[in-house]
């Protein structure tokens, strides 16, 4: 795919390593390319224009959502589209090596929303709002499409905001013994439980590529269900001796696991 040089652009003229990644902290989006143009459509087109007030000429860096960066530059602003000429093209600097799924047992009020952010700018690729026995909140099918549809507005917002390559999926809400079943045959799982289990350095995931993390919400899980988890191959876990609080504990998680992964 060919992209046009920069080096005519006198704005872009950079020269240590430094100053070459300046070239892309510029206002970050989502959106389509064909290699040549880019195009932002919809509320993200209308924050370019009246809230940021972007006009010709201004740069933007746009991410097709498969990891992908393109450094633009407007040539056409209007309230429904934006258009762009794509200058450069790299890789997502931001990749993880390791795709973690974070099973979130759905904890009370707001939490997940805070929960949904935190993972997203810690690199997880899929989160799953999940129901065990001790899940207090219980949305029915109608508040719970509204919650997902929030989430993944939050996700893609936190994707913008820490440079991800690829917006997290949202997945479906679902109940812990079909997590646990599904997830035993995809990847490494790890079942973070407030009763003991093995230490987080020595765990297996150094060289794993997919790693499935299970929180549960205020009060943690029921015996039967670790014992289940365990059953499936899911490994037991700690965090330490300290009881963290359920939306402290996938923070703590995903960056000790990204860390151990090689990702921070």
């Amino acid at each position: 795919m060919a992209v046009k040089n920069l080096e005519s652009t006198d704005k872009l003229k950079k020269t240590s390593t430094e100053e070459k990644n300046d070239r892309w902290r510029y206002p970050r989006f989502f959106g389509k390319n064909d290699g040549e143009k880019a195009y932002i459509t919809g509320e993200d087109a209308k924050h370019i224009g009246t809230v940021l007030r972007m006009g010709i000429g201004e740069l933007a860096v746009i991410c097709d959502n498969e990891y992908n960066d393109f450094l633009c530059r407007t040539v056409s602003v209007q309230k429904e589209l934006v258009e762009f000429d794509v200058l450069e093209s790299r890789p997502n600097e931001a990749r993880p090596s390791v795709e973690i799924t974070l099973f979130q047992c759905l904890p009370k009020s707001d939490k997940m929303d805070f929960i949904v952010q935190k993972a997203t700018e810690l690199g997880a690729s899929k989160i799953v709002p999940v129901l065990s026995k001790r899940c207090v909140s219980r949305p029915d099918k109608k508040s719970i499409v509204k919650k997902i549809l929030r989430w993944e507005k939050i996700a893609e917002e936190a994707s913008k905001q820490c440079g991800g390559g690829k917006v997290p999926e949202i997945g479906k809400m679902t109940d812990f013994k079909a997590a646990v079943s599904e997830y035993s045959k995809i990847g490494t799982g790890i079942l973070f439980y407030e009763c003991g289990g093995k230490s987080l350095s020595e765990l297996p995931v150094k060289e794993a590529s997919k790693i499935g993390v299970f929180i549960g919400s205020e009060g943690g899980f029921e015996p039967e269900e670790a014992e289940l988890a365990e059953n499936n191959g899911i490994i037991p876990a700690t965090l330490g001796k300290r009881i963290l609080r359920c939306e402290s504990a996938p923070v703590a998680a995903l960056s000790i696991l990204m860390n151990l992964t090689g990702n921070m």
